[in-house]
């Protein structure tokens, strides 16, 4: 009875100590989450193999692991940069990234935990500076905001390329100007839609006086032809089938037979 307290002391430490090792060597993934599993005294981090997946997992208690978030995340960024002729632009943009899933032992033995501020922030930063530069002030805020979306996309992920990094979109939320050029742009702008305007009316205007001149020289041409076709023949016979037509009438009417030019019928009255 005497040597139970003793026993029971080392037992007491033993579990202690492997509850203390239990408690290291349990690792819980969480949703959207992987982890990088680092061998103490085996090389180091471990790049030829799958990092761990959501969920409860044991390892050595000497090894370690380093949870990344692998889920889509954003990264948002106001950037003042300098447009084509040296004028200060202000571009605010968002990127859409995630690391590389299976590259995600690489990612952490070459750029660690704090990548986004290593590589991605400093290669859209720099791709932002070098699409804007090929600019003016006029095309940045009038029709090219897309276009230097796209470039800004494809130059940032050439940059990431090989840095373990998946970019999946790059959106230009905002361009701001000093307000000086985009007051005169504004005004530019303005007067050349004025201008089109005015264009447009003159160009209608003398598309009208064009219709109306070629109905005039159809008419005179109708007009020619028509005189050149009644010779006298034609009109006393016309006039003719005229006084069969009129004698034909019931109404009360007076015709002198051959009193008009060219012998032809008037007509004197009508009651």
């Amino acid at each position: 009875m005497e040597r139970l307290p003793k026993i029971g002391i080392p037992i007491i430490i033993i579990a202690i100590i492997l509850i203390i090792l239990l408690a290291k060597s349990a690792v819980t993934i969480g949703s959207g989450e992987a982890g990088v599993l680092y061998k103490t005294f085996d090389n180091g981090v471990v790049t030829d193999q799958p990092p761990l997946g959501e969920g409860f997992h044991i390892i050595a208690p000497w090894n370690k692991v380093f949870v990344y978030e692998v889920r889509q995340q954003e990264l948002f960024e106001k950037m003042k940069v300098l447009s084509s002729n040296g004028l200060e632009i202000q571009i605010d943009a968002s990127a859409w990234y995630q690391p590389v899933y299976n590259d995600l032992g690489n990612l952490h033995q070459t750029l660690g935990q704090n990548y986004l501020q290593r590589v991605i922030q400093p290669a859209i930063r720099s791709a932002a500076r070098s699409v804007v530069g090929r600019y003016t002030p006029e095309q940045l805020y009038s029709s090219k905001r897309d276009a230097i979306q796209d470039e800004i996309f494809l130059e940032t992920k050439k940059i990431l390329e090989k840095q373990y990094v998946q970019l999946n979109e790059v959106l230009v939320r905002d361009v701001t100007l000093p307000n000086t050029i985009k007051d005169a742009i504004e005004r530019k702008l303005k007067q050349e839609q004025e201008s089109l305007e005015y264009e447009f009316r003159l160009v209608t205007a003398a598309k009208e006086a064009e219709k109306v001149i070629i109905e005039a020289q159809g008419k005179a041409e109708s007009n020619r032809i028509l005189s050149a076709s009644l010779t006298d023949k034609i009109l006393q016979d016309k006039g003719i089938d005229a006084t069969m037509k009129l004698a034909e009438s019931p109404n009360s009417k007076v015709i002198v037979i051959g009193s008009g030019d060219s012998g032809l019928p008037i007509i004197l009255g009508d009651k």
